[in-house]
């Protein structure tokens, strides 16, 4: 069991080591991990043979075939939505609501909220980026805090219902229920929007370090 652990931290050790120094991208450290739980298992544990090769590989298949599905989906919407001109009119509207810039930053940051909840990161950042960016600027706002604001926001909509992709993946791997996972959350959703708020009105937590490197006024 010790030995087990032992790998296991290690396995995590060298995932993040990965992906934070940037030597490799989320999916390639991914592969990686999945390359050494296969080394490991044949040659250190021991605990697997080539017969039980193809029922891992199905299982690994059927849940990668959930998260493509949701993707595909996602991408779907996301052509549906700009077709319809729903974020743009969403944004004139809140435009409309309020002059005071603490008031619309607030309306905006529950704008990505929302939209978070549908879109994922991405196509979300393609549709609102050039949109709201301007609109950002405008109100006295750094271009990279509000590079940051949003993708903080949309990251976290990747874990809300309805469409949040990281909750069906979350489903697919530990075989519960959506419903059980969003409620099982809601703590950790509580505490990721107070520092949304947070980073958004204190400019100093997420632009210090690009103002010390010269990246930020």
């Amino acid at each position: 069991m010790a030995r087990l652990q032992m790998v296991r931290n290690s396995d995590e050790t060298c995932v993040r080591r990965a992906s934070i120094s940037a030597c490799a991208t989320a999916t390639e450290a991914a592969a990686g991990a999945g390359a050494y739980a296969v080394f490991v298992a044949f040659f250190v544990l021991r605990t697997m043979r080539l017969s039980d090769l193809p029922d891992i590989l199905s299982r690994a298949g059927l849940t990668s075939a959930v998260v493509l599905l949701l993707v595909g989906a996602a991408l779907a919407f996301k052509t549906v939505v700009s077709l319809s001109y729903a974020p743009q009119i969403l944004a004139d509207f809140i435009l409309t609501l309020s002059e005071n810039p603490l008031v619309l930053l607030f309306l905006i940051n529950l704008l990505l909220f929302i939209v978070g909840m549908f879109l994922d990161a991405g196509p979300a950042i393609i549709i609102l980026g050039p949109l709201l960016g301007p609109i950002f600027v405008d109100l006295g706002v750094d271009p990279i805090h509000f590079a940051i604001i949003m993708s903080v926001n949309l990251t976290v909509g990747l874990a809300t219902p309805p469409m949040g992709l990281v909750l069906f993946v979350a489903a697919a791997v530990s075989r519960e229920k959506v419903e059980t996972i969003a409620k099982a959350i809601l703590p950790f959703l509580a505490i990721e929007i107070a520092v949304i708020f947070l980073i958004t009105y204190v400019p100093a937590i997420s632009m210090t370090i690009p103002r010390l490197t010269g990246f930020a006024n």
